[in-house]
């Protein structure tokens, strides 16, 4: 334990962002640094206790008292390599993971909880500004051949894990430069793009190779694939938004949020968004702009909260986000009991910058004017009613609470659905489970393909980050154990550790 009475002499500190006047003029990231100081007061209030629960609240096993005792005391190459143990890119995780561990901290029952998603941001770049973060390069070459079909975190993991274990890797990506949604859809104010621009430089120098503009079942053909590779992963993530089939769907102006937010980061980057027509769906052929309009972003998450902190940026007149449930309670109530992770009212700093926030809505109609462009809403309230004859609870609309509201952006941010089918997963005949992702078991990772495997959002359907990368590692594993017949890889389950070249 790092410090003893640690937990008692502190309280819960995150540090200071830019001010919001300042922040919603550019698209830098906000947060600052803590001073040394800070950061070892706030690792010294981790208790190291007997059951650390935030081991199991993390999707990757990471071993947070031992980093955080690793940080109290200054000894940075121990906090790195505890830290990389578990975790192929902390630089994303730290910066972007809604920090489930938090939730499950035992000092989380009666205190704030340790801020493990800050500490672990600090451990990385402080690790990479000490020169320690280097190209772990594998001992010996398994003479195997594997393509991993996308980008994404839970790609990036598996091509990590499986160039470590000696498998000569090439990893394919439909868009112009490599990353999947930490490149094209997160904001760069939450995850700027040098941030992943570092980590495929050192993934290229460890020996693996991607393929840009590769988008398989399209221009890649998938039996040449077959045929060349030992084993094919496939982490395409879930891309196909879910829809808002109303009447008036058609009208310009009502858009997806993942098209609003992908143009915006390819803007931000200095690049034409309409360079690669044949893969973009659904998207107007002209620049999305919120700047003097009354945005609607339709949708209560992570994605919604992004479109609110670009159209912020962007100078919208006013901004409101619609979420179909009914307002979360402000703190645990007996049925989001600890260490489970609670559902409970989350603030984000783009909800700080400026939002209205509307509860228990139904968007009815996109009204347009005469020219076809969105000009209203019709909208109405909701309430969860209990059925009186044994069916399921249901929504009902109030009675005339219907009403129009002005709107000239509607942003459609209601998660995704499955995997594109169009082209590789078409082609290539794998089985699709009840909810139509890619069907492999949690502990295989294998379709009904051998040679195959997938993980993921594609695998699990629409997720985190933070359980990306861990499926990436999982699936890494399996795929290794079918070429090999064993694996050294880490699995968070044995915390067996990969044999590597440091």
């Amino acid at each position: 334990m790092s410090k003893l009475t640690g937990f008692l002499e502190f309280t819960r500190e995150l540090p200071d962002k830019r001010p919001v006047s300042d922040r919603v003029h550019d698209y830098k990231e906000f947060i600052e640094f803590y001073s040394p100081e800070k950061l070892n007061q706030q690792s010294s209030r981790c208790m190291n206790c007997g059951i650390p629960f935030c081991h199991n609240g993390c999707p990757l096993g990471n071993l947070i008292p031992e980093f955080n005792d690793a940080v109290y005391r200054k000894s940075w190459k121990e906090a790195y390599d505890i830290l990389n143990s578990t975790n192929n890119f902390p630089e994303f995780t730290g910066r972007i993971c809604p920090a489930p561990c938090e939730a499950s901290c035992v000092l989380a029952i009666n205190q704030p909880a340790v801020v493990i998603e800050e500490v672990e941001k600090h451990i990385i770049e402080i690790a990479f500004e000490k020169g320690l973060v280097k190209a772990r390069k594998p001992n010996m070459h398994s003479g195997k051949r594997i393509a991993v079909v996308g980008s994404g975190p839970a790609g990036l993991a598996a091509a990590a894990q499986l160039n470590y274990a000696g498998h000569a890797v090439t990893v394919f990506e439909r868009d112009d430069a490599p990353g999947g949604l930490l490149r094209y859809g997160i904001p760069d104010f939450k995850l700027e793009k040098w941030v992943v621009e570092r980590r495929i430089a050192l993934m290229e120098e460890e020996g693996v190779i991607f393929k840009c503009r590769a988008n398989v079942g399209v221009n890649i053909n998938l039996n040449d694939l077959l045929r060349e590779y030992h084993a094919i992963v496939l982490a395409g993530g879930s891309t196909v938004p879910r829809d808002l089939n109303i009447p008036g769907r058609d009208v310009k102006g009502v858009v997806f949020a993942m098209d609003f937010l992908k143009q915006q980061n390819k803007l931000v980057a200095g690049k034409d968004p309409f360079a690669d027509p044949a893969i973009e769906s659904n998207i107007f052929y002209e620049t999305i702009s919120a700047a003097g309009k009354n945005v609607i972003v339709i949708g209560g998450g992570d994605t919604g909260s992004d479109c609110v902190g670009t159209s912020n940026r962007h100078g919208a007149k006013s901004i409101t986000q619609f979420e179909l449930l009914p307002r979360p309670a402000d703190t645990r109530t007996p049925f989001m009991p600890w260490p489970t992770y609670p559902m409970i009212l989350r603030t984000s700093s783009s909800h700080e910058e400026g939002c209205e926030r509307e509860w228990a809505i139904a968007t009815k109609e996109f009204i347009s004017d005469e020219n076809g462009h969105l000009k209203a809403l019709k909208i109405v309230n909701l309430e969860w009613k209990i059925a009186e004859d044994s069916k399921p609870a249901r929504f009902v609309e109030v009675l005339d609470s219907e009403k129009e509201i002005p709107c000239e952006l509607a942003l459609l941010a209601m998660g995704f659905v499955h995997p594109q089918y169009e082209g590789m997963i078409k082609e290539l005949g794998v089985e699709l489970d009840e909810r139509g992702n890619v069907k492999a078991t949690e502990r295989e990772y294998q379709t009904n393909i051998s040679k195959v495997f997938t993980c993921g959002d594609m695998r699990r359907g629409q997720s985190l980050v933070v359980w990306a990368i861990s499926e990436g590692r999982e699936c890494a594993r399996k795929a290794d154990e079918f070429l090999m017949g064993f694996s050294l890889l880490e699995s968070k389950d044995d915390n067996i550790h990969v044999v590597n070249s440091d």
